[in-house]
């Protein structure tokens, strides 16, 4: 094992590019272990810390509907914008994050174009933002894959082919491949 890392070693020395991948790895491994995993909740009540907690974040709202899932208890409820908005709530009844509906209008420019370049059936299709609670290190989870805390919109379109599929899209315009949707 020391033998593995003296050579590691020399060759990071002699070769930046080793270096700086090896650092990205290091990083990546860090963040991997630095995750808190999201923890199954118990039972198919909603339970009194979230709907406490969700008094506290957003007061009192008359038409809210809870529901549970395996991971999350979730509040949907109008606001006085009159936007539907969705809140998440973890095993400890903390706020994970909010998501509301969006249009490919509000997307930022460049994400636009990107998008309009490669996919299909752009136009009409459902957009969601999440905003992230910052506070909650909690991850969450979107179309059945976890991700780690970031504000981001989801965009379901279809690729060249027709197949329908999930693009992540940063508040910076940053497209990316989130899932495969299945097909219809």
């Amino acid at each position: 094992m020391t033998l593995l890392l003296a050579v590691l070693a020399a060759q990071a020395q002699s070769d930046p590019k080793f270096a700086s991948k090896q650092a990205r790895k290091e990083m990546r491994k860090e963040r991997k272990e630095q995750r808190i995993t999201v923890r199954q909740l118990e039972g198919t009540d909603v339970s009194e810390q979230s709907k406490a907690q969700f008094q506290s974040d957003f007061g009192d709202m008359p038409d809210v509907t809870w529901s549970r899932d395996l991971y999350f208890d979730k509040a949907t409820f109008t606001n006085s914008k009159g936007t539907k908005i969705s809140a998440f709530y973890d095993y400890n009844g903390q706020l994970v994050g909010t998501s509301t509906p969006s249009s490919f209008a509000s997307l930022p420019m460049s994400a636009q174009q990107e998008i309009m370049k490669h996919y299909t059936n752009y136009q009409d299709a459902p957009v969601i933002f999440y905003d992230d609670n910052e506070s909650n290190e909690t991850d969450m989870i979107l179309y059945g894959v976890q991700f780690e805390d970031a504000d981001n919109y989801f965009i379901e379109v279809a690729d060249k082919k027709g197949r329908p599929v999930v693009l992540k899209v940063t508040p910076a315009g940053e497209v990316s491949w989130f899932t495969d949707l299945p097909t219809k």
